[in-house]
């Protein structure tokens, strides 16, 4: 899996620790998932496509449009 997250990451001149911070892990673990050694939480791939304004699609290498998809608005 082409996961783009430290090139995002590096993009905003970030460190892993910090972006290890915001998802409430270790540096360590989070190298990891950069490095492709552990597979990437979908709950964590959500919370970084939030993060840094970006598709799902996008973030796991599957399109090279960044441009998230318009929310879903909550039905009444």
């Amino acid at each position: 899996m082409n996961l783009r997250i430290r090139d995002l990451r590096e993009d905003q001149d970030l460190k892993q620790k910090q972006i290890a911070e915001y998802l409430l892990c270790d540096q360590s673990l989070y190298s990891k998932y950069e490095r492709g050694e552990r597979e990437l939480p979908l709950r964590l791939a959500v919370k970084l496509a939030e993060y840094y304004g970006v598709s799902m699609d996008y973030l796991l290498g599957l399109t090279d449009v960044r441009t998230p998809y318009p929310r879903k608005g909550k039905k009444r």
